[in-house]
């Protein structure tokens, strides 16, 4: 007799469906999700109401959109902003001159390059092309490196087999890596599921540094990106509570509290 999937796993599918076809149209009605999973309004819209307070969707009369990144970009009031500068000045502390670095994609690592002027012979990687332009406005500018790859549009970075084989070519001091979400007992995660260069990122880094606000933390998502025992360390604001702080720090992670 086969066993049917659990309800937990059904409504963890459903829902990761349901955001590949926002991704894909941009927009979906409550009506036509109804049809396509074969259940209830009711259920329709519970999923789509634990989307929206995760922060992935916008709720609209019968249906949602894709949560727009400019608005995204918007709602990031001035105390985030301040969050990420002071994230990424702890990050840096551990950034030594001559240091052979990665920084992943994404606006929080980004934030790292702001400190970086003050280091010596730095050589950096990177597979974002606007994390490269920023670097080479620095003063003191680092030997860049390019991933090179397959360009990928929901990330805004190089992915794919080219860009492993060229990370496979070197290794590395450190990793600066940020997060969608983390879920507590599994690790980094996200929706996207192009995640076999994170997974190369970390394995030529000697350190791999998460750098993620505390509000991520608790959020998951059905992708896996690093698990814990991939991670050395986190990075967050002060923010993070006591009980989730000792739960990391189970998995053998060292956490660092920006103040």
């Amino acid at each position: 007799m086969t066993k049917r999937n659990s309800p937990v796993r059904n409504t963890q599918q459903r829902r990761h469906a349901i955001m590949q076809l926002l991704q894909d149209k941009g927009e979906v009605s409550v009506e036509q999700l109804v049809q396509l999973f074969d259940t209830s309004e009711v259920t329709i819209r519970k999923d789509l109401t634990a989307l929206e307070i995760n922060g992935f969707l916008v709720r609209r009369y019968g249906g949602a959109i894709l949560m727009p990144k400019d608005f995204i970009d918007e709602s990031q009031d001035e105390n985030l902003s301040k969050r990420k500068m002071s994230i990424a000045k702890a990050a840096a502390e551990r950034i030594k001159d001559h240091h052979r670095i990665i920084i992943d994609s994404g606006s929080t690592t980004a934030a790292l390059i702001k400190q970086l002027n003050s280091k010596q012979g730095l050589v950096v990687m990177t597979n974002s092309l606007s994390v490269a332009s920023e670097l080479r406005s620095l003063e003191n500018e680092p030997t860049l490196l390019m991933t090179g790859g397959t360009w990928d549009t929901r990330s805004e970075s190089f992915q794919g087999k080219v860009a492993e084989q060229v990370l496979r070519s070197y290794d590395f001091d450190q990793l600066f890596i940020g997060a969608d979400g983390i879920d507590l007992e599994r690790g980094t995660t996200t929706f996207n599921e192009l995640v076999g260069l994170s997974q190369v990122m970390a394995e030529v880094s000697r350190e791999v540094i998460v750098m993620v606000e505390s509000q991520k933390i608790g959020r998951k998502m059905p992708n896996l990106e690093l698990n814990w025992a991939q991670i050395d360390v986190l990075v967050t604001d002060d923010l993070l509570s006591d009980k989730d702080k000792a739960v990391i720090e189970r998995h053998h992670v060292e956490v660092i509290i920006a103040k």
